[in-house]
């Protein structure tokens, strides 16, 4: 992902995915919202990576604190809502646009409760709602995965295939993180 994101160093309006989008990135709130959500999103990726490993909490509970204001603070003021814009103007007609505005929507309502959560020191939902947030952080890479098997394994056309993945990007990982949740609940 870092590689991905690095293809928009400097800001570069033909860049990569950016060179479909031409009458989008026209629009000037498309352009702060794209570079907005691609460069807000490595760093979610990042601090999430840390934000879920208990040995780090543990030892670390002054980072984890800092990391999780940082980690909330990108997703609800810049990631999550740039993340809706975009999704608005995905390509792959409908079917793609309400995959990724819903993802936006609930990344922004986990997000939010894990915040609220945090606040009222509840830590298991706290927990719940992080890793349902993080799910959908990683829906960027799991996106990617899927577009990869399908392309290798299946012979879809191209706006079929990004239908899909935009759905099975974060579908897939939400099923997972609700699964391992149900789980842990029974013990």
């Amino acid at each position: 992902m870092v590689l991905i994101t690095l293809q928009y160093v400097p800001i570069d309006f033909k860049a990569a995915f950016l060179s479909l989008k031409e009458e989008e990135i026209a629009l000037p709130y498309y352009q702060w919202t794209f570079f907005g959500h691609v460069y807000s999103s490595i760093f979610v990726l990042i601090i999430g990576m840390f934000q879920l490993s208990k040995s780090f909490r543990n030892q670390f509970t002054y980072i984890h604190r800092l990391f999780g204001k940082v980690y909330i603070g990108l997703i609800l003021l810049i990631a999550a809502p740039s993340g809706f814009v975009i999704g608005y103007h995905a390509n792959g007609h409908l079917s793609s646009q309400l995959s990724f505005m819903i993802l936006a929507v609930l990344w922004f309502y986990f997000t939010y409760k894990s915040f609220i959560q945090a606040k009222n020191k509840n830590w298991i939902k706290h927990r719940n709602f992080m890793w349902r947030s993080y799910a959908l952080t990683l829906s960027a890479i799991s996106l990617r995965l899927f577009k990869w098997i399908i392309v290798s394994t299946i012979e879809l056309g191209p706006m079929d295939t990004y239908q899909i993945v935009s759905w099975t990007g974060w579908l897939v990982n939400l099923i997972i993180v609700e699964s391992y949740i149900l789980y842990l609940s029974k013990d």
